[in-house]
C-alpha cells in the first residue's frame, strides 16, 4: 500500500484532490461534481473542530426523530408536529466537554458560506454550527463549554436544558427535516446535513423501514458508511418482543442488501425510553473516541474516490502509447510522400552520374530531362550548381531558418488524399494507444492531436531532409576527365584517318604511318577511343546505380527520422500526455479508495 494510502485523512484527501483535477471533463459530469463537492466538504470538516461529534437524526415523516431527541437529551427540545408530524428546520442541541464553569459557549449567529483555514483546529462548536448553517441552538445546562470568542455579527439567543447524567459529551446532536417533506426546501436542508454529519442515527419505524425509496436514495448509496452510520429501529413498544426480534433481523437483511452489512441496529422506543440508554451509551462512545468526524471523511473519501476510480475505466496496458509509434510511422511517410522522394532521389542520383560520367557525345541527351528531385521543388542538384557557379544549397548555412520554414515541396499529393491519409494514420494509432480507456479520455486524447497542422508540419520534414546539395563522389570528375580525354584519343584518330584520306583522295605521297601489329595506329585512336568511352560509360552506369542506392537508403533514414520528430511532437505526445493523466488520475482515485 502506498504512502498516501497508509497516512492520514488529508492525504487521501489530497489524492481524491488530484484526481478530481486530473478528470475534468473526462469522466462522467456527475462522478466528478460529486467527487469535487467531498474533496471541498472534506478539507472545510477537517479544519473545524475536532472536540465535538456532529450527530444527525435522520428519519422520515412519522418515524419519531424528534421524540427520540427529547428521550435522549431527557428535556422537550424538539417539538413534534401535531397536524402532520414533520420538522421543518434543524435544530441542534451542544453538548459540550468537560471545562471550567467560569468558561461559556461560543454560540454565534448562523453564517452562511464561512470556511475555516486549513489546518485550524477551534475548540468551540462555534464555527462547525456556523458550517452546518443551523441557527436553533441548545445548551445542555450544567457543563461549561469552551470560552466565547468575538464575532462580528450578535450572538443569537440560546436555550440551556438540563439532561441526563450519562448524556454523551463533545456532541452536538441534530434533528433534522423529514427526507421524504412535502416541502422541497426542508429536503433540500435535510440531505446537506446528512452529507456534513460525522455521525448519522437513521430513524425508522416497523411500518416503512423497508421503503424502496429511503434505501435507493439514501442508505444504498452510504454503502461502506458502516462505522458511522446506526440504525434506529423506533416505535418497538408497538411489537411484541418476538416481533421486535424479527424486524430488527429482517432490517439488518435490508441493510446488509445495501452494502451496510456490519451497521448496527438498535431497537428503541421514544415513548417508553427503551433502548434509549443503549443508544445514548453507543453515541457516548462515538463522541469520546473523536474517530467520527475522522471515520466519515474517510468514508466519504474512500466511496468517492472507488467511484472516480470506475469511471476512469481499467488500467491502461504498460506501453501502449510506445507500441503504435512504428505504425504511425509507417503510414505518415506514405502520407508525407517519403517513398515518392526516396525514388526520386535514386533516380536524381543517377541523372546527375550520368551528366557527369557519361559518354560525352551523348551526354546532353539527358540534360534535356529536368531533374526528378527538380521536379519535386526539392532544391537544384549539386551538379547543376556547380556547373552554374554556384554553391548554395538548402541546407547550406547562408539559408536562414525562416527561409528554410517557408520552403515547401512539390510533391504530387493533393490535399484532400494527403488529410485522409494522416486522419487514418492517426485514428489508427489513437485507436490502438486508447485500447480500454473510457470514452472521454479517448476523446480528449483525440482532441490533441492537431491534425491540420500535421500534412504542413510533414511536408517541411521532407524539404528539411532533402538530399538536394549532397557531395557528388569523387570518382564521378575523375571518370568525367577520363570520358574526355578519351573522346579527344578518338577525335585526334578520326583526324589523323582524315588526313590519310584526303591526302589518297588527291593521288599525294602518303607518310609513313605506324601500325599496332596489323592495325594503323589512326584506327586504334580512333576506334580505341570510342569503345573505351562508351565501355566507360556503361562501368560508371553500374557503379552509380549503387551509389543511387545507398542515397537513397540515407535519404530514406533522414526522411523516417524528420517523420517520426513529426510524429512525436505533434501526435504521441499530446496522446501520451492525455494518457498519463488517465494513468495519474485512476492511481491517484486508487489511493483515496485504498
Amino acid at each position: 500500500m502506498s504512502a498516501a494510502a497508509r497516512g492520514g485523512p488529508a492525504d487521501r484527501v489530497a489524492a481524491l484532490a488530484d484526481a478530481v483535477r486530473l478528470a475534468a471533463g473526462r469522466v462522467d459530469a456527475g462522478v466528478e461534481a460529486q467527487a469535487a463537492d467531498v474533496v471541498a466538504r472534506a478539507g472545510e470538516r477537517l479544519a473545524l473542530s475536532g472536540e465535538y461529534t456532529v450527530v444527525a437524526l435522520a428519519g422520515a415523516t412519522g418515524s419519531g426523530k424528534s421524540s427520540l431527541m427529547n428521550a435522549l437529551v431527557g428535556a422537550e427540545v424538539a417539538r413534534p408536529g401535531v397536524m402532520r408530524p414533520t420538522t421543518g428546520r434543524p435544530l441542534a442541541v451542544v453538548l459540550p466537554p468537560p471545562a471550567p464553569a467560569s468558561q461559556a459557549v461560543d454560540t454565534p449567529a448562523p453564517r452562511r458560506g464561512v470556511e475555516a483555514p486549513a489546518g485550524r483546529d477551534t475548540s468551540g462548536p462555534g464555527d462547525l454550527l456556523d458550517w452546518l448553517d443551523v441557527s436553533d441552538r441548545h445548551v445542555v445546562a450544567g457543563v461549561a463549554a469552551a470560552p466565547a470568542r468575538r464575532r462580528r455579527r450578535a450572538a443569537a439567543p440560546v436555550a440551556d436544558v438540563g439532561g441526563p447524567p450519562d448524556l454523551p459529551t463533545g456532541a452536538v446532536l441534530l434533528d433534522l427535516p423529514d427526507h421524504d417533506s412535502v416541502v422541497a426546501e426542508h429536503r433540500a436542508v435535510a440531505e446537506r446535513l446528512y452529507a456534513r454529519a460525522d455521525l448519522l442515527v437513521w430513524v425508522v419505524d416497523p411500518q416503512k423501514y423497508a421503503d424502496a425509496a429511503l434505501h435507493v436514495r439514501y442508505l444504498r448509496p452510504l454503502a461502506g458508511h458502516s462505522a458511522v452510520l446506526v440504525l434506529a429501529l423506533n416505535q418497538v413498544d408497538r411489537l411484541s418482543p418476538r416481533e421486535v426480534q424479527a424486524v430488527v433481523a429482517d432490517v439488518r437483511r435490508v441493510a446488509a442488501q445495501d452494502g451496510l452489512r456490519d451497521v448496527p441496529v438498535l431497537p428503541v422506543s421514544a415513548a417508553t425510553g427503551e433502548g434509549v440508554g443503549a443508544l445514548r451509551a453507543h453515541l457516548a462512545e462515538a463522541a469520546r473516541r473523536r474517530q467520527a468526524a475522522t471515520a466519515r471523511v474517510l468514508a466519504d473519501v474512500r466511496a468517492a474516490g472507488a467511484a472516480l476510480r470506475d469511471a476512469c475505466g481499467a488500467a491502461p496496458p504498460p506501453g501502449a502509447p510506445e507500441r503504435g509509434v512504428p505504425a504511425l510511422v509507417d503510414a505518415l511517410e506514405v502520407a508525407a510522400g517519403v517513398p515518392l522522394v526516396v525514388d526520386a532521389t535514386r533516380r536524381s542520383t543517377l541523372h546527375q552520374a550520368r551528366a557527369v560520367t557519361g559518354w560525352p557525345v551523348t551526354r546532353w541527351v539527358g540534360r534535356l530531362r529536368a531533374d526528378p528531385l527538380r521536379r519535386l521543388g526539392l532544391g537544384r542538384p549539386a551538379a547543376l550548381d556547380r556547373m552554374r557557379g554556384s554553391s548554395r544549397r538548402p541546407d547550406a548555412p547562408s539559408v536562414t531558418a525562416d527561409e528554410q520554414a517557408a520552403r515547401r515541396s512539390s510533391l504530387p499529393r493533393p490535399a484532400t488524399t494527403a488529410g485522409a491519409l494522416v486522419s487514418i494514420a492517426v485514428r489508427d494509432y489513437l485507436d490502438a494507444a486508447t485500447t480500454g480507456a473510457p470514452d472521454a479520455w479517448t476523446l480528449a486524447a483525440r482532441s490533441a492531436v492537431d491534425r491540420a497542422a500535421l500534412p504542413d508540419a510533414l511536408d517541411q520534414a521532407v524539404v528539411a531532409s532533402a538530399p538536394a546539395g549532397e557531395r557528388d563522389p569523387r570518382w564521378w570528375r575523375a571518370v568525367g576527365v577520363v570520358q574526355w580525354a578519351l573522346l579527344s584519343v578518338a577525335v585526334a584518330g578520326g583526324l589523323w584517318l582524315g588526313v590519310l584520306a584526303a591526302l589518297a583522295y588527291l593521288r599525294l605521297p602518303e607518310p609513313v604511318t605506324p601500325t599496332w601489329g596489323e592495325v594503323p595506329w589512326p584506327t586504334v585512336l580512333a576506334l580505341g577511343g570510342l569503345a573505351l568511352g562508351v565501355l566507360l560509360a556503361l562501368v560508371a552506369r553500374v557503379l552509380a546505380g549503387i551509389g543511387a542506392r545507398r542515397r537513397a537508403g540515407r535519404v530514406r533514414r533522414r526522411l523516417r527520422s524528420g517523420v517520426r520528430d513529426v510524429a512525436e511532437r505533434l501526435v504521441v505526445r499530446p496522446a501520451t500526455e492525455e494518457l498519463t493523466a488517465w494513468s495519474a488520475c485512476r492511481a491517484a482515485a486508487e489511493r483515496a479508495a485504498a
